[in-house]
């Protein structure tokens, strides 16, 4: 097993050392890199989610990444994107006017219904819609750390893996083959964001 066939996708926006760790402390290594063949080139891939999601598109544009990751999520290579990171899986955001993503996941992104605090930031429970290895011992119901003012709509509800009651039912975790994505935090989730890391790297290592 080579642990440092994982890599954190850097395209310029913060929250890179907290996946990191997060990742150490499960006991895998990872290669942060903004090179696309660095990427190109690695078992598992985690994209991390901070900021807008017409901004985390411009930067994988400029970096030459959106092809890539498009290329490898068609491929079934293991990827776990956060956050922001799972919205730009989808076809659309609205935020900050319309902007186009990549359009791994047909789908939307939608601001929060008004008359909710927004941002979303805090603990909120994740209900599990489906059984998944990615879940091994974490609870149904199980708390993570939400900051974001957005929430995807799919268009097949199929890939919808656990859902998080903000006003409204969204979207919380999504799984389609080897992607997984979640729009909370799990760096920031304590115990239970840890074993979802872990879960994803045993799942994405053994297979190699």
């Amino acid at each position: 097993m080579n642990k440092e066939a994982v890599v954190v996708i850097d395209y310029g926006a913060g929250n890179l050392r907290s996946v990191v760790n997060a990742i150490t402390k499960v006991g895998y290594q990872a290669k942060v890199t903004s090179n696309p063949r660095d990427v190109f080139d690695a078992i598992a891939i985690i994209l991390p989610g901070v900021g807008a999601a017409g901004d985390t598109m411009d930067s994988l544009e400029k970096l030459g990444m959106s092809n890539v990751i498009r290329q490898l999520i068609y491929e079934g290579r293991p990827f776990f994107a956060v956050c922001v990171g799972l919205q730009v899986l989808f076809s659309r955001t609205e935020e900050g006017g319309w902007h186009e993503c990549l359009g791994v996941i047909p789908g939307i992104v939608k601001r929060l219904p008004s008359g909710l605090k927004i941002p979303h930031m805090g603990w909120n429970q994740v209900k599990q819609t489906i059984t998944h290895p990615l879940f091994d011992g974490v609870p149904d119901e199980a708390n993570f750390y939400f900051v974001h003012s957005y929430y995807a709509e799919p268009e097949d509800m199929s890939v919808v893996a656990g859902t998080t009651d903000y006003g409204i039912p969204i979207c919380s975790v999504v799984i389609k083959d080897n992607l997984v994505a979640t729009q909370f935090h799990p760096e920031k989730s304590g115990d239970q964001g840890l074993k979802l890391y872990s879960n994803f790297l045993k799942m994405a290592l053994s297979e190699r």
